[in-house]
């Protein structure tokens, strides 16, 4: 049986818009978020054909925010292109870890790293869910461990130290 190859690390481009800015220019920190769960949500369709809005609308099923943390490098400018990457660290039965960075748009720069870790969730109970088989042999295709075992200020840290 042929097994489909899964992209582990996935990207797209955006562009920085006047309304997300602040009065310096700037991305508003609330709004690298939205950039990247944005980009997160067309990544699983362009990517894994997986519509997590579609799902939540026919199935009553989707994942909520348990837990975000981000840090902001270097502030992402008005009118600027930056990449969006991001790839599924761990899972569980229950909840999946994502890492996410936003770059300039010659991957050299860092502009924010989030993590995320995402409760699966029925909408009508309201209660957590387990991920059914389909999924969980998704994310044991496209899972990305980072290679060693950390918290997220080490881990930005680290990434700070190697950033070129």
């Amino acid at each position: 049986m042929y097994m489909k190859e899964f992209k582990k690390v996935l990207e797209s481009k955006m562009k920085i818009r006047f309304h997300d800015c602040d009065p310096f220019n700037h991305l508003n920190n609330a709004r690298y978020i939205d950039y990247i769960v944005t980009a997160r949500g067309d990544q699983l369709i362009d990517n894994y054909g997986l519509d997590i809005y579609k799902l939540a609308k026919e199935k009553g099923i989707g994942w909520v925010s348990a837990q975000t943390q981000i840090s902001y490098i270097s502030p992402a400018l008005l009118m600027e292109e930056v990449i969006i990457e991001t790839k599924l660290i761990d899972f569980t039965e229950k909840s999946l870890h994502v890492e996410a960075f936003m770059w300039d748009a010659n991957k050299t720069k860092i502009k924010a790293i989030m993590w995320a870790k995402l409760v699966h969730f029925n909408i009508s109970t309201q209660k957590s869910i387990s991920h059914n088989t389909e999924l969980m042999e998704l994310f044991s295709n496209v899972v990305n461990k980072i290679p060693f075992d950390t918290d997220f200020e080490t881990r930005v840290k680290h990434l700070k130290k190697i950033q070129i």
